[in-house]
Formats: C-alpha cells, sequence, structure tokens
C-alpha cells in the first residue's frame, strides 16, 4: 500500500463525511446562492452561514460575516497584500515565507511598496526586532508555521507589537489551522488567511481569510462583480462579506468544508496535535540514529508541526525518487515555495526531502519510513554519491 507523508501539500485521506457532504449538494442540491429567492437556495445559504459560524468559532474571530471564502491562502494573501499597501508603505515579513507572500510583494516593490524580513533563530522561529519599524511601516505578515521546518512563530508576542506600535498584522495560517489553536482577538490579529485543504480537511480549491471591520475598510477588493445583493448598483458593495466576495463561490467546497470543521471539533484539535507530534517525535528519534541523515530545525515536538525536512550528503530530488519507486512513499522534495526559508537554514539550493505526517497516519507507516531511509539501496545511494564529489 502506498504511504502518504505529504501532508503539509493538502491532507489525504479525508473523513468519509467531507467526501459525501460534496457528493450529497451535487446530487441533491446543486443550486447557487445568494441568488435564487426558493427553498433550495435559502438551505444552500444556510449552510454557507454555518460554516462561516464554524470558521469564527474555530479562530475566536470578531464575527461570521467577516469571513471571506477565496480559493486558497494564496488567492487570500493575494487580495489583503495588493489591496491594503500603496505605494510609500513599508511591511515586515518573517525569513520563512511562503511565495504566496513573496511573489505579490516583489510585485508591489514595482509600484513603491518596501519590505525587509524580520530575523529568525537556528530552528527558523521569528525573532522581532522592533528596531527594524519604521515610519511608514504599515503591516507585520507573519507565516505562523514553516511549511518546511514545522517551526512555530509566537503571533501572540508578535501580535501584541503591532498592536502596540499601530501595524496591521496578517497571519498565514495554512501550515497551523487545525492543529493549533488560534484566537484573533487575543493575539491582536487584523487578517487571517485560512486554507481549507490542509489541516482543516477540507477538499481543494475552497480558502479564505477573516478580516476585522477597520482592515477591511482599509483594504481595496482586488476581485469585483455579481454578489447578488445591490444588484441595481454598479458600485462595490461596502458591507461583509459581500464587499470581498464576487462571483459565484465554490459551494461544494465550502459543504466539505463544514465537515471538515466538524470532524475537528468532535475529535479535538489537542487530539489530533497529540496524534501527530506522537509521530514526529518517533521519526525524528528514529532518522537521529542513522549516519548521513541531518533533521534541518528543532529536533524536539516543542513549538512545532507534523513536518520535518531531512537533508544528506547526496542528490535530494533522486532520494526522494527512490523513496516513491522502491518504497512506494510520497513525499516532497526540493524548495517547497520557499527559498529564503532554505537560504536562511543552509538548504538552499539542494532543499530537502519534507515529510510530514497527518492524523490518518500510523506509527507502522513512520517506521516504515525510517527502515527505507536506512535501507541498503538508500545508503548505496548516498555513499555513491560521496564518492562522486571526492573524485571530481
Amino acid at each position: 500500500m502506498p504511504i502518504y507523508l505529504d501532508n503539509s501539500s493538502t491532507t489525504f485521506p479525508k473523513p468519509p463525511a467531507v467526501v459525501e457532504a460534496i457528493a450529497r449538494y451535487l446530487t441533491d442540491c446543486g443550486v447557487n446562492v445568494s441568488r435564487g429567492g426558493y427553498r433550495a437556495a435559502y438551505a444552500a445559504e444556510d449552510l454557507v452561514f454555518s460554516t462561516r459560524e464554524r470558521l469564527a468559532a474555530l479562530f475566536r474571530a470578531p464575527d461570521c460575516k467577516c469571513v471571506c471564502f477565496t480559493k486558497n491562502v494564496t488567492e487570500s494573501l493575494n487580495v489583503l497584500l495588493k489591496g491594503l499597501l500603496r505605494p510609500g508603505d513599508h511591511v515586515l515579513v518573517s525569513s520563512m515565507e511562503h511565495n504566496a507572500v513573496m511573489r505579490p510583494l516583489n510585485q508591489l516593490t514595482k509600484i513603491g511598496v518596501f519590505f525587509d524580513r524580520l530575523p529568525c533563530d537556528s530552528d527558523g522561529k521569528t525573532i522581532f526586532d522592533k528596531n527594524m519599524i519604521k515610519e511608514n511601516t504599515k503591516a507585520v505578515i507573519i507565516n505562523h508555521a514553516s511549511n518546511v521546518f514545522g517551526t512555530v512563530s509566537d503571533i501572540e508576542e508578535t501580535g501584541k507589537i503591532c498592536s502596540e506600535n499601530g501595524l496591521k498584522f496578517i497571519v498565514d495560517s495554512a501550515q497551523s489551522a487545525g492543529t493549533i489553536p488560534i484566537s484573533m482577538k487575543k493575539c491582536h490579529i487584523d487578517a487571517l488567511c485560512f486554507t481549507g485543504h490542509k489541516g482543516l480537511y477540507g477538499p481543494q480549491g475552497i480558502g479564505g481569510f477573516i478580516i476585522t471591520d477597520d482592515m477591511a475598510e482599509k483594504t481595496e477588493p482586488l476581485i469585483s462583480g455579481g454578489t447578488g445583493s445591490q444588484s441595481d448598483m454598479e458600485t462595490v458593495p461596502d458591507f461583509m462579506p459581500d464587499r470581498f466576495e464576487a462571483g459565484t463561490l465554490n459551494i461544494p467546497g465550502i459543504y466539505g468544508l463544514r465537515e471538515g470543521l466538524k470532524f475537528i471539533n468532535e475529535t479535538g484539535i489537542k487530539t489530533i496535535a497529540d496524534k501527530e507530534l506522537l509521530l514526529t517525535k518517533l521519526f525524528i528519534e528514529s532518522i537521529e540514529q542513522i549516519p548521513n541523515y541531518k533533521i534541518i530545525g528543532s529536533k524536539t515536538v516543542k513549538n512545532r508541526t507534523a513536518t520535518v525536512s531531512v537533508t544528506a550528503n547526496t542528490d535530494m530530488a533522486n532520494a526522494a525518487f527512490i523513496l516513491e519507486k522502491q518504497f512506494v512513499i510520497m513525499t516532497r522534495v526540493g524548495m517547497h515555495c520557499a527559498p529564503n526559508a532554505h537560504k536562511v537554514m543552509g538548504t538552499f539550493p539542494s532543499g530537502t526531502i519534507r515529510f510530514s505526517f497527518g492524523f490518518f497516519n500510523t506509527e507502522e507507516e513512520i517506521m516504515y519510513a525510517v527502515e527505507a531511509l536506512k535501507s541498503d539501496i538508500m545508503l548505496s545511494e548516498i555513499q555513491n554519491r560521496n564518492c562522486y564529489r571526492q573524485n571530481t
């Protein structure tokens, strides 16, 4: 049987109720929301509304009307960054940011937006240097948990600094939502971006952001169009969530996401996190006993997610290929869309093999992966590569 260890890309498998909900919508309902004035449309709208309520409760958001749906975290970050920042603005980002933040920011530098990267410690945890705040600093953007090394940064402390200095605080929760409790109020978060297909156990193609009223007023919508509301006007609605939800929503995705949220609520975030970190601990302790492999980042399960990056003195892409071809183990290898994180942690340009564990993985699967890394074929690959380097 294939062993799936790429849950940081997307969780798999999904709870059966997620699949059933999507199928049920497509076969039994299938109508649009905020358009039709009939019972089926109202029923679909009620389910969409209840999904907003669940998300607001999960993230301790100020109001469920501030929950806006998008395709994913990437779209959410683009909406916020390109809608908020103006020429002359300065922002601070972590050194661990994903290209979902860095590519929009680099686009914005062409119109006169500036950014600096906050430093991090040896594990990749962000260190907030208050001296980096400038007169024109407008916002701070933090990747709550690194998608490469699993390191979790202190968003409560960062949010406090932002609040004290009048800065907007934007959090990317792609790798932490569903396994680490997040309170927008406690962490002074102005906008929290989430995706449905990772720790929230929904399908691909559904995500969103939750935004405070003040932040919403200062953010110009990136996409505008029909909302089903104020249809007699050609201007963008100024109320939430319609201000940021033009066009037809991914309603099948929302149906699936709602069931994913129900699964989290019924299972418990702590139960999910404890299971994933138990597997992580087992993997880390086992890998540390194998010569030639090195874990990048924290060697403990404190302040981390179930994502572990491993290097060896060999071609990492070929090593990952062997894992899949010979052992049917699915991982992710390379830059993981976060090149600066690799530069900071010393793994650029070779990259790492990323093992990311989910709630549905087992201890037997973890040990199978460990045995695969210890196998003659893998160790021979490393030794042969070392000999080739020495001879050249």
